[in-house]
């Protein structure tokens, strides 16, 4: 039995690990910290005289090479050290939600390792297009192993990269939302045969959705917002596995196309705040995951466009909807419309205004609902007709704007009676007699 306890401690001994990180990975880390005019209480575990492995933020493969840096949301302030291109094992680099600033550097762009680069949410400039012409020797070796490169909210300035779409054969995310992009979308974007995720919004993007965009059939989401961008849709129906699709505030024009329908998995779609036109397509009934199925959809806002006509009866389908905004269209028949949402009874805000040109401010008794409606926006619609009685009944409403129509008669006395009310325009309109007195007594109003 001794002699067997024996061979136990040495088999152990024999098997443990004594090898560390190499010097030359250690020293790549230290570069980093020793750059960073902030280094978020770093120093007190990246010390020399221990395995770089054991570091905190630091994640090493059995054969003790770094496989990952993650040292988000850590106060980092200063640049990216170019010497962090020396992990040649390096997997996945997370730097983001730091204060980080000059540019990437051209050792980690021209990485042969890395498959994801979280660099979001830092204070980086620069160029994120091309290698420099001094090295047209390794244009097609630039990030050849990448799959999701997050660079957002950044001031990253220069057009679109589209040289990873070549290098990189199974790169699957571009996310360069909220930066100073500009520019048209690079068509050389569908070499990015397996792309799932476009997101570069908030930028200054302009031009047309390029053909060749469409051809990128394994996108799931598409998400420009807020550019410049122009043009009509035709095309977007052959992008059949798109999830999410987001072109709100641009410069689109030109009806939603009626091959929307064709988009059987489509959960979400933004256009709002475009100078897009026509009818709401019947097609969008197609998509099983739109608009009038989505059971539990919580907000939709299609305000700004000049869509037109009735709103469909299939919106009070949506019982969970809190939040929606139709104002700025040319809907017509708010009497019922107001019906209609009367049953969301789970909405806390309504903004309808703009639409409904010179019609009647429905006095119907049978507008009953909105028990919990907060926010009422029915402005500059030219109503005519009295603010009507069933505002009465919404208890929690706490901000009602009526400004901009033709309302006549008096300040109805029951509106003393929304305990909540802490916001009230009936500015521009035709009421008459005085301003009672109850107002000034209303204690959120005051």
């Amino acid at each position: 039995m001794p002699s067997l306890g024996l061979a136990l401690v040495l088999l152990v001994s024999l098997v443990s690990p004594t090898s560390s990180c190499t010097e030359q990975e250690k020293s790549s880390l230290l570069q980093l910290l020793a750059g960073l005019s902030q280094d978020g209480g770093l120093t007190t575990s990246w010390q020399h005289d221990t395995d770089c492995c054991t570091w905190e933020g630091i994640t090493c493969n059995q054969d003790r090479k770094v496989t990952d840096v993650s040292l988000a949301s850590r106060g980092l302030e200063g640049p990216i050290s170019l010497f962090l291109g020396n992990l040649t094992g390096l997997l996945r680099l997370n730097l983001s939600r730091n204060l980080l600033s000059g540019g990437l550097p051209l050792e980690l762009v021209s990485s042969s390792s890395i498959l994801v680069l979280d660099i979001s949410f830092n204070r980086l400039t620069g160029g994120l297009s091309e290698l420099p012409s001094s090295t047209p020797a390794r244009p097609l070796q630039v990030m050849k192993s990448l799959v999701i490169l997050n660079a957002s909210s950044n001031r990253f300035t220069g057009q679109i990269p589209t040289t990873q779409c070549v290098s990189a054969p199974s790169f699957v995310v571009l996310e360069l939302s909220f930066n100073q992009l500009s520019g048209n979308i690079p068509p050389g974007l569908s070499n990015c045969s397996v792309l799932k995720l476009i997101g570069v919004g908030y930028n200054n993007l302009n031009g047309t959705l390029p053909n060749e965009l469409f051809n990128v059939t394994t996108l799931e989401h598409l998400s420009l917002p807020n550019n410049r961008l122009e043009g009509a849709l035709d095309g977007i129906s052959k992008l059949t596995n798109l999830v999410t699709l987001d072109l709100g505030g641009n410069e689109l024009s030109g009806n939603i196309p009626e091959s929307i329908g064709d988009l059987k998995r489509l959960e979400k779609l933004h256009l709002e705040h475009n100078n897009m036109s026509g009818e709401l397509p019947a097609a969008l009934g197609n998509c099983t995951k739109s608009i009038y199925s989505c059971s539990k959809l919580t907000a939709l806002r299609l305000s700004y466009n000049p869509f037109h006509g009735q709103l469909s009866e299939k919106i009070g389908n949506l019982k969970s909807l809190l939040f929606l905004s139709l104002a700025n269209n040319s809907l017509t028949n708010i009497t019922r419309t107001l019906q209609m949402l009367s049953s969301s009874r789970s909405l806390t805000t309504l903004y309808i205004g703009c639409n409904f040109l010179h019609e009647t401010m429905p006095e119907d008794v049978s507008i009953d609902g909105f028990q919990n409606l907060q926010v009422l926006s029915i402005n500059h619609c030219s109503l005519c007709g009295k603010i009507p009685d069933w505002l009465s009944k919404l208890p929690n409403l706490g901000m009602l704007f009526l400004q901009g129509n033709q309302l006549t008669g008096p300040i109805p006395e029951w509106i003393s009676s929304l305990n909540f009310l802490f916001s009230l325009d009936i500015s521009n309109n035709s009421l008459t007699g005085e301003i009672p007195r109850f107002l000034m007594e209303m204690p959120m109003l005051e």
